[in-house]
């Protein structure tokens, strides 16, 4: 019996259940026990839970600190993802020209702010703010984010552009369309999943981040770094009830761009 025989028996499709099973719970569980969390009846966490209440959502709610960094959090991901869109598809556009030169140059360049750690990437970006006269705050956090969200954009385009036949533009050149006309009309349409994947990736990554929100923030906080200023105090169930919530709204976001995606394809 070969390999790939011994993997098709019933008996290795139940092992490989098991592992896969066991994997998903080893990912699963911590997220489950900050849910948990945020519904105990007591002053912090931990077990036993001898009541369960919702209260500490209501408290976040109400909470003004919290829902200024939550809509600050929201709006530098949204400027970030719309620079980081554009500047995207400019530069998939720009590596899918054939009779570019020094294609792979430009390529490591765009894949560049992936590649370099996030320390080492927020340090130059509060060196390179300073030396611009940019203060510290909201506008140096979007010019970091942008710059880390542009490779994920790029290549979900590019991988999406490299797929397009090329009589379509051709097609659409012939009945009398220039470049910006045919890339609008036609192009654009075509890489609609990959935008639509690449933007809420790229939202998603700035709404998570911590390092270069950090470095480059100022006195209000992003809600990543909220959270990281409060677990000093304790850790008090509203901390639980605001991570749950966040990651209800990323999880929703994510199966969102997962199955519009999908269906567009």
């Amino acid at each position: 019996m070969t390999r790939w025989q011994r993997l098709a028996s019933p008996g290795s499709w139940s092992w490989l259940g098991f592992a896969y099973a066991a994997f998903a719970f080893y990912l699963l569980s911590p997220l489950a026990i900050v849910v948990v969390m945020s519904l105990k009846d007591g002053p912090f966490m931990g077990f036993p839970i001898n009541a369960w209440t919702t209260k500490w959502y209501a408290s976040a709610m109400a909470d003004r600190e919290f829902l200024e960094a939550l809509f600050l959090s929201i709006w530098i991901a949204a400027v970030s993802t719309v620079a980081a869109t554009i500047i995207g598809i400019w530069a998939a556009v720009a590596l899918a020209d054939r009779r570019m030169i020094a294609v792979s140059t430009f390529f490591a360049l765009v894949c560049l702010p992936i590649v370099v750690p996030g320390v080492v990437q927020a340090i130059s970006l509060r060196i390179f703010t300073r030396t611009l006269g940019i203060e510290q705050g909201a506008l140096a956090i979007v010019l970091a984010h942008t710059i880390h969200a542009v490779p994920f954009v790029a290549l979900m385009v590019l991988t999406r552009l490299q797929a397009m036949p090329r009589n379509l533009t051709d097609a659409a050149r012939d009945l009398g369309a220039d470049g910006f006309v045919a890339f609008v009309r036609v192009t654009l349409p075509f890489l609609r999943p990959a935008l639509v994947g690449g933007t809420i990736f790229a939202m998603l990554t700035s709404f998570d981040d911590f390092v270069r929100s950090t470095f480059l923030g100022g006195y209000s906080p992003t809600l990543p770094v909220l959270i990281y200023q409060r677990i000093h105090r304790g850790l008090s169930p509203e901390i639980a009830a605001i991570s749950a919530m966040v990651l209800v709204i990323t999880v929703a976001l994510g199966l969102y761009a997962e199955r519009t995606t999908r269906r567009m394809r």
